[in-house]
Formats: C-alpha cells, sequence, structure tokens
C-alpha cells in the first residue's frame, strides 16, 4: 500500500516502490520478449549459438541502431525523419566518387559524416526555417536524396575500398567483439546521458509534451529541432560509412527500407510516436530484438520480403496497441 504524506496525499506506487515500478516497466517486458526470441533462434538452428554467427547478428542492427538513438529524440519532440535511408545512400555514393579521386581513408569518412550532417541540416531548416511538416519534407527529401545518388552512379557501383576503411565495418576490436558493436554501445551511453541526464534532454521531452508551452518558458524550441535533425544526420552519414565499409561497395540502392527498421525500433522501444515520452534503454533493447529476429529468420532461409512484412506489421502493432490498450481502460471506467 502506499505511504500517507504529511499533506495527506497518497504517494504513488511508482515513487515508493521503485523495484515495483522496474519490473512492471515496458523495458522489462523487451527484455523478456529478447530472451524467448534468444531461446527460440537456439532451439529453431544448430548454428546460432555459436561465437561467431553471434556476432554476425550484431551487424544486423548496430548501423540502424546507431541511427535509431538519434530518431528516438526527433521523434520525442513530435517531429520524424524517413529520409535516414536515403541520406546513407547518398553518403555513399559521394565517398565512393572520393575515392575515385584517390581520397584515403580519412578523407572518405571526412566525406561520408559530413553529407549525413549537411542533409541533416537541409531537413532542419525545411522544418524549423520554413516552418514545412516534417513528415512531408523527409518524404521528399528521401526521394531527392536517393535521385541524386541513382543520377551519379545509375546502374554501376564503386568498389576497391582500401582495407583501412573496410575495418570500420568488418574489424574487431577483441576476438568477436566488432567495432560496430562497440561504437553502438558508447554512443548508446552518450545518448543516454544526453537525454535523461541533461538539461538539453529535458527541453527535448518538454516540446514534445507542450511545443507552444516550451517556447514560453524559453526554451528555444527551433534551435532544438534543428540540432536534432543535424544530430540524426551525421549518425545516417556514420551508418553510411560503416555500411560501406562492410559491403565494400557503393550502390544507389544501399541502405533501402532501412527508415522502416529504424522507426519501428524507436516505437517498440517505448518512444511514444506522438511525442513527449520515451527512453533510450528502450530503443537498446528495441535494436536488440530486431537484430535477433532478423538473424533467426536468416538462419531459417525466410526470404527478405517476409521479413518486411513481420517489420512492418510489428510497426502497427507496436502503434495500436497503447491506443487499444487506453480505449479498454476508458471502457471499464
Amino acid at each position: 500500500m502506499s505511504d500517507i504524506t504529511a499533506t495527506g496525499r497518497r504517494l504513488p506506487d511508482r515513487l515508493d516502490n521503485p523495484v515495483k515500478s522496474a519490473v512492471m516497466s515496458w523495458e522489462s517486458l523487451l527484455v523478456l520478449v529478447a530472451l524467448a526470441i534468444f531461446l527460440a533462434n537456439s532451439f529453431a538452428s544448430p548454428y546460432f549459438l555459436n561465437a561467431w554467427s553471434l556476432s554476425d547478428l550484431t551487424f544486423n542492427f548496430t548501423e540502424k541502431g546507431l541511427i535509431a538513438l538519434a530518431m528516438a529524440l526527433v521523434i520525442i519532440t513530435g517531429e520524424i525523419d524517413l529520409s535516414v535511408a536515403s541520406i546513407i545512400a547518398l553518403a555513399s555514393t559521394l565517398m565512393g566518387l572520393a575515392l575515385q579521386y584517390g581520397a584515403d581513408t580519412p578523407t572518405l569518412v571526412a566525406v561520408g559524416v559530413g553529407v549525413g550532417v549537411l542533409c541533416g541540416a537541409f531537413n532542419g531548416f525545411l522544418v524549423t526555417g520554413l516552418k514545412l511538416p516534417s513528415i512531408v519534407v523527409t518524404i521528399g527529401t528521401m526521394s531527392l536524396f536517393r535521385g541524386i545518388a541513382y543520377i551519379i552512379l545509375g546502374d554501376q557501383s564503386f568498389k576497391g575500398y582500401p582495407p583501412s576503411f573496410s575495418w570500420f565495418g568488418q574489424g574487431y576490436v577483441w576476438w568477436v567483439i566488432s567495432f560496430e558493436l562497440v561504437l553502438f554501445l558508447v554512443a548508446a551511453v552518450v545518448f543516454y546521458v544526453l537525454l535523461h541526464h541533461t538539461n538539453f534532454g529535458r527541453r527535448v521531452f518538454a516540446i514534445g509534451n507542450n511545443a507552444t508551452a516550451a517556447q514560453f518558458s524559453g526554451v528555444r524550441v527551433d534551435r532544438i529541432k534543428f540540432v536534432l535533425f543535424c544530430l540524426t544526420g551525421l549518425m545516417s552519414g556514420i551508418a553510411a560509412v560503416l555500411l560501406t565499409a562492410r559491403l565494400g561497395s557503393t550502390r544507389p540502392s544501399i541502405a533501402e527500407g532501412f527508415e522502416l527498421d529504424v522507426v519501428t525500433m524507436v516505437v517498440l522501444g517505448g518512444v511514444s510516436i506522438l511525442g513527449g515520452a520515451g527512453s533510450i534503454i528502450g530503443v537498446v533493447i528495441a535494436a536488440f530484438i530486431i537484430g535477433l529476429v532478423t538473424f533467426g529468420l536468416g538462419l531459417l532461409n525466410v526470404p527478405g520480403i517476409v521479413m518486411t512484412i513481420f517489420t512492418g506489421s510489428l510497426l502497427i502493432v507496436v502503434i495500436a496497441l497503447p491506443i487499444l490498450w487506453k480505449m479498454w481502460k476508458e471502457r471499464r471506467a
């Protein structure tokens, strides 16, 4: 039973029983789901419980997960960025073009990351400077960025990246621990601190709950949203470097469908699609879940189109569940 304060008000259970709050949280449910999928995969395929197989599993979500960390902040503010996959395509294409002119590894990385930031800044300017809806803007730039990649490359591809560059997507820090996984975990810690333990993070939540009230409270709403779009572009540029290095080639069709997986990770992680709520821990666990599912289906030789159908269905279910739950509670009341 909850305690009674000196003013006669009853403390909510989540305050006087933090253990119960943690056990009943969405993140705890996600952990149970992840464990269930892990066990199912171990029984479904004899090749799953292998150190190198589990290492390969991480490549299924680290690049998307990096983008999802930044996308979570954007969605918490009530916006969205659907151009992330096309940013990867354009950044990868321009890295390949730079390679043709003899660019070395540091230059290639700088091109990939720089293009990502510029694309994010372009999206941010259209949303905050011209006050256009982010979903309309990023659908437009999704076609724009990938269209430029197709104009440059057509049906061709860029290959021949140096081994020092390929290491970013294929290298291991220690034994089976890949560089991509380490980078993802480090980025997760940084974003966790940024969102949950800084004034910047509190302002992000304030914008998502009520942007007008936040504006009148002195929060520079447009500046923060612009920074977040740049941050999403930055993470997309980093993902472009990793994905291009892992594949060893550049094609204009690279990363097609990534935006669906990224948004699914964010929403499955407990971030409200309407903004104002969410956690980085949930997003990280959701990234692992998506990786476990896609890798397990891959071991069973399930066609890629079936994985796409599953991801799309999962996104619909995750968005619909809170709404159905709220309707059910209101009916009971």
